[in-house]
């Protein structure tokens, strides 16, 4: 059943907690977000409502399948690179650009003060000393698997909001939620010279066992989180804990460039057209303008734009300031007194943060073009098979095949592509499963966005793993679907119950994008 296009509504979190359907208005009555595109002659809208079509036909591949990413797509060799390559349509000046932002991604930041005037700033409190310690390869992070080593995954922490003031500050869209008030907004476990870190995830397994319809039986892991050598006293006791692994970073530019209308018309946050599916935006402010933006960009839709994305992680993971977010002591929080008083690295000579201008701009336009590799095997019978399979399971529901980006795109490379992947990124019920119990913004403890797919039969390639899910408890593609419950529940259980053959089908499907 086709859904009714709802561009212009969204739900509102009202103080009782209720959800209610509201259209998105400005005060002048105008609807904030187009209904429909605003791109596009007549000619144009007719050629992506053709295009964009579901494939019907699973005898051959669909025109222009092998191109995920449209004219951006690497046409490189696949090893353990592929996710590093420049979009391909790139211009040679946005390539020294791409390669410079490249350096800045990969470049080893130090603790102040230092001899090395332009790298110092770490910290004080930190999880990662580059951006490339926790994007491996720019892919995909991994929970810390026989070593200590957790560069790659750390934990949201965050409280429910309390007072009325607070949850009209979240219904309002000021804060996504509320930091705990000695370790901030998550739990770094490292620190500069003379200061302790904040303490040590730590995580135990449960192995549960999944019996599939054909008999096959599948062991799931249950992951529980908790802290251990907190340095500064106990965590607040609402304060919930949200393990996250580092995303791959391909694509992103893409996404960003896909019509805010086109997204929209995927929301049915009401169910109306009762298909079990009711998916539904995350807004949120914009960093620099304070403007309301539909949220795209991390687990929860938490962020509007890559540059926005690119500053928090900043903040976050490096503790390194930015002109979006200039705070030089990244998450120390005012009782952590220590670490308030260590140096930072902000040099008057060269602005008035730790990574001024351009740092922030080449970072993000690095991270706005790495390139989407070449589809592999998508003419192998099986994998036709496997792609039938992955429609008629119902997965297409939300993780949504393809788009055409908009015209006006800010970067011509990034304009009116075909691109694949799959996904519609909206917000969706995931079930008990996967609930982290954590609010972020208008996403509750139990939704997550949809994952773009593309790049996925990569992974081992590229990052030597295949943990999934976003604190990588799956180890592999099965047990990724098998943890999917919620709105997903009966999309999981259709492949549960189909033949080996069929299932296997459906996996090298997903490793072929």
């Amino acid at each position: 059943m086709m859904r009714t296009p709802k561009a212009a509504l969204f739900l509102l979190p009202v103080l009782s907690g209720v959800l209610f359907l509201a259209p998105l208005v400005a005060g002048g009555g105008e609807a904030l977000f187009p209904t429909e595109r605003t791109d596009l002659n007549p000619k144009d809208r007719k050629r992506v409502e053709s295009v964009t079509r579901p494939a019907s036909d699973f005898s051959k591949p669909e025109q222009f399948e092998r191109m995920p990413a449209g004219a951006a797509t690497s046409k490189a060799i696949v090893n353990g690179d592929a996710f590093s390559h420049f979009s391909a349509n790139l211009t040679f000046a946005e390539e020294e650009t791409f390669k410079l932002g490249n350096a800045l991604f990969t470049k080893l930041w130090v603790s102040s003060p230092s001899s090395t005037q332009a790298s110092d700033g770490l910290g004080p409190l930190f999880n990662a000393r580059a951006c490339q310690s926790c994007h491996l390869k720019d892919g995909r992070g991994h929970p810390p698997e026989g070593s200590t080593d957790a560069t790659s995954m750390f934990l949201r922490l965050a409280r429910p909001a309390r007072t009325e003031e607070e949850k009209r500050a979240i219904a309002n869209h000021e804060k996504l939620n509320f930091a705990d008030a000695t370790y901030g907004e998550q739990l770094q476990d490292a620190a500069v010279p003379g200061l302790k870190s904040e303490g040590r995830m730590q995580i135990t397994y449960e192995e549960t066992p999944v019996t599939l319809g054909d008999g096959e039986v599948v062991s799931l892991r249950k992951p529980t989180y908790s802290v251990s050598d907190l340095a500064y006293g106990p965590l607040e006791a609402d304060v919930t804990l949200s393990p996250r692994v580092s995303p791959p970073m391909i694509g992103m530019g893409l996404i960003q460039a896909i019509h805010e209308a086109d997204i929209l018309a995927k929301a049915d946050p009401d169910d109306i057209d009762h298909d079990g599916i009711s998916g539904r935006p995350a807004f949120v402010r914009d960093h620099r303008t304070g403007g309301l933006k539909l949220g795209r960009f991390g687990f929860k839709a938490q962020n509007a734009s890559i540059r926005d994305q690119t500053a928090s992680a900043f903040a976050g993971d490096l503790g390194i300031s930015t002109p979006d977010r200039p705070v030089s002591h990244g998450d120390c929080t005012e009782a952590q007194t220590a670490c308030l008083a260590m140096p930072t690295g902000v040099q008057p000579r060269l602005g008035d943060t730790e990574a001024p201008d351009p740092v922030l701009d080449l970072v993000s336009f690095y991270s706005e073009n790495l390139a989407v590799p070449l589809r592999r095997d998508l003419d192998d019978p099986t994998v036709l098979h496997g792609k039938e399979m992955f429609y008629q399971a119902g997965c297409t529901s939300c993780h949504t095949p393809k788009f055409v980006t908009r015209r006006d795109a800010g970067n011509k490379a990034h304009s009116f592509q075909l691109v694949w992947p799959y996904s519609d990124f909206l917000l969706h019920d995931m079930g008990d499963g996967l609930a982290d119990g954590q609010q972020v913004g208008v996403a509750d403890g139990r939704e997550w966005r949809t994952q773009p797919l593309w790049g996925i039969g990569l992974t081992q390639t590229v990052n030597g793993h295949t943990f999934f899910l976003h604190d990588g408890r799956a180890r592999n593609l099965t047990e990724a679907i098998l943890w999917h419950g919620g709105e997903a529940t009966k999309a999981r259980d259709a492949f549960a119950a189909l033949p080996k053959d069929d299932r296997a089908a459906l996996i090298k499907f997903l490793e072929s994008l």
